[in-house]
């Protein structure tokens, strides 16, 4: 069992809320000093309007030193690698002009023409996923079969990885976000998953084809280095399936402890949009946005920082803030929530945003429409949810119908 008390504050939750101490933290204003499992020490930020000013103030707060992942050109990994090298390509750590350029190549594979194509196929995918659902007959674990697979398939297709090896990226992916393990290990995860990628850049500068990763050797190879090839690529493979399951596991679970609403989400197609919407706000299973360091002496909302400080931007805390929303702790499916920071704010608002969006809403309804019986198969005390990690889940998700 972890032990609650190394638990840095911002990634501990109570089932679906966050741990008190945060709204005793948003309550107070800061400082609310924390040490991330990295050993950067830094302040809590936990107001929402405070989030959203340093999250849209990239020239006042960088996010290059953020995590373990330092700006300094000379660092070291564990195995002598080179640690801008394992940054290179990364969007969460990087600052514009580098973030600005690279974002840019990357912005047309997720507009709303190009998801409109998506979005066929990927009701496809739901509906294969399902058919496997049923047939493994009850009780299932819908993570396995269903959260898991659907957003794995969609973003293997739209990248150009092969879905045969989801096994093992999903594995090296639960190691990498799991802050329990040393930095040394997790060091060791970012290096293997970066030579996988690595061999499927070397397939695509050879051939690309109509993926993602072809079109960015076709249309910027001449500009990207091959590290940032890599680390583009790796951080959309990481990004387009570990965030999605989970918002597709818990958001399940949420429904399920919420059956009208779940009924609402399975009968009137005009609930859905608002439904991601407020699971997302309810959920934010990205427990805080990469760290940021104060460029010079500045106020964030009342209080002042100092260069050099480190801040910590707690997601789920600003996406429960009073000041944004009313009775912020109440999942209610019929406000939509705009505005939230589930997926961030400012230049690095997710990109992938309108992928997930999408997969959720063709998804959630189809999952509920084809099991409409659908129930827990053990007691709600008996699931384990994933702490100590990025991104907040549950281990197994048995259901029956």
């Amino acid at each position: 069992m972890t032990d609650v008390q190394s638990t840095p504050t911002y990634l501990r939750r109570s089932g679906f809320a966050p741990d008190p101490d945060l709204a005793r933290a948003r309550e107070a204003g800061g400082p609310w000093p924390v040490t991330t499992p990295f050993g950067l020490h830094a302040d809590l930020v936990t107001r929402y309007a405070d989030v959203r000013q340093v999250l849209g103030n990239t020239a006042g707060f960088g996010s290059a030193a953020g995590g373990f992942l330092t700006a300094d050109p000379n660092a070291r990994g564990p195995h002598g690698e080179r640690l801008a090298d394992l940054r290179a390509g990364n969007l969460l750590v990087l600052d514009p002009p580098d973030h600005t350029r690279l974002r840019r190549m990357l912005t047309p594979e997720f507009t709303g023409h190009r998801l409109s194509r998506l979005e066929g196929r990927i009701a496809e995918i739901v509906e294969q996923a399902l058919d496997d659902v049923e047939r493994a007959g009850r009780p299932v674990d819908l993570i396995r079969l269903f959260a898991l697979p659907v957003p794995s398939m969609v973003i293997c297709e739209l990248l150009g990885v092969p879905y045969a090896d989801r096994d093992q990226f999903h594995a090296r992916t639960a190691r990498q976000i799991d802050t329990s393990l040393p930095v040394a290990e997790r060091l060791d995860v970012l290096r293997e998953n970066r030579e996988y990628m690595g061999h499927l850049v070397a397939l695509a500068r050879s051939a690309p084809g109509e993926d993602t990763l072809g079109m960015l050797v076709r249309e910027h190879g001449d500009e990207l280095s091959t590290a940032e090839l890599v680390g583009l690529a790796n951080l959309l493979l990481i990004a387009g399936h570990e965030t999605t399951a989970n918002m597709f596991a818990l958001g399940t679970l949420a429904l399920l402890a919420h059956p009208e609403q779940l009924a609402a989400v399975r009968d009137d197609p005009a609930r859905t949009v608002p439904a991601v919407e407020e699971l997302l706000r309810w959920l934010s299973v990205v427990h805080a946005a990469v760290p940021r360091t104060v460029r010079a002496d500045a106020m964030v909302g009342d209080r002042p920082v100092a260069a050099g400080e480190h801040l910590l931007l707690s997601l789920s805390a600003a996406n429960r803030d009073p000041a944004f929303v009313e009775d912020p702790d109440r999942l209610d499916i019929t406000r939509g929530a705009v505005g939230h920071v589930a997926f961030g704010f400012g230049r690095h608002h997710c990109l992938g945003a309108p992928l997930a969006r999408l997969e959720l809403r063709i998804g959630l309804p189809a999952l509920l429409r084809r099991l409409p019986g659908l129930a827990l198969a053990v007691p709600a005390d008996q699931l384990e949810f994933r702490s100590q990690t990025v991104v907040y889940g549950l281990r197994e998700l048995p259901v029956t119908w």
